[in-house]
């Protein structure tokens, strides 16, 4: 039995778009298979089908390319902001492919930030199943618990949400101000903030260094590399 999958994802994974917008790029009876106009994302297709979005036809899934940018702070890992706020893709440059993020970094984090023209990709590299550890520097205001290190390597509850073990290793700071090296492997949403804030301690600056097997090294802020998919 030939594989088939549907069309919203088919279009997604050619890089025209996301899922959504391939929803309504068929709403507005933009998209045809097989020559007649689809009206609606409830289709499936297979590889012998001919998919045309605004006339031009699309291919199989492409390659799947990554690239590592170095996120400053101040924008948002978003395709659009009803805000108005500047993001990472309208940073990125001219020449780029559509491409998506693996996970997000927020407005005040930097450091280390995944993309990819692959959707599938992107969010096997998100499952906390993958086991990818994601590791920070995190420069931090605030008295240091002596346990810390001991609780955050058993998990931690805050607020009624349990986050799993992360592995913490001190550095020397000066007064109350000092630098943290912390790896996780959930990473959920504002995870090190939270947690820190359940101790009371402050995080002024948070940089992600690596993402699995993806190292930010020496790249600038604001650049962008291709790297081999591994």
């Amino acid at each position: 039995m030939k594989k088939q999958e549907r069309i919203a994802k088919r279009i997604a994974a050619a890089g025209i778009c996301s899922r959504r917008d391939a929803e309504r790029l068929i709403s507005a009876g933009r998209v045809l298979v097989n020559g007649k106009t689809l009206e609606t994302p409830a289709c499936l297709v297979g590889d012998d089908d001919i998919i045309k979005v605004d006339g031009k036809t699309i291919f199989s899934k492409p390659a799947t390319r990554v690239w590592l940018y170095h996120k400053p702070t101040g924008l948002i890992t978003t395709a659009r902001d009803p805000q108005g706020r500047p993001t990472v893709f309208e940073s990125l440059p001219a020449d780029m492919p559509r491409v998506i993020s693996v996970g997000r970094l927020d407005l005040n984090s930097e450091g280390l930030l995944l993309l990819t023209n692959d959707g599938e990709w992107a969010r096997k590299m998100e499952l906390p199943s993958s086991h990818l550890k994601r590791t920070y520097r995190v420069r931090v205001h605030g008295k240091i618990p002596v346990d810390l290190v001991e609780q955050l390597g058993k998990g931690r509850t805050v607020a009624g949400v349990r986050y799993a073990p992360c592995q913490v290793k001190i550095e020397k700071g000066t007064g109350a101000n000092s630098w943290l090296e912390m790896t996780l492997e959930e990473g959920k949403n504002r995870e090190i903030r939270k947690l820190m804030a359940s101790f009371g301690i402050q995080v002024a600056r948070l940089i992600r260094i690596s993402y699995g097997p993806y190292e930010l090294g020496d790249l600038e802020k604001g650049k962008v590399k291709e790297v081999k998919c591994v």
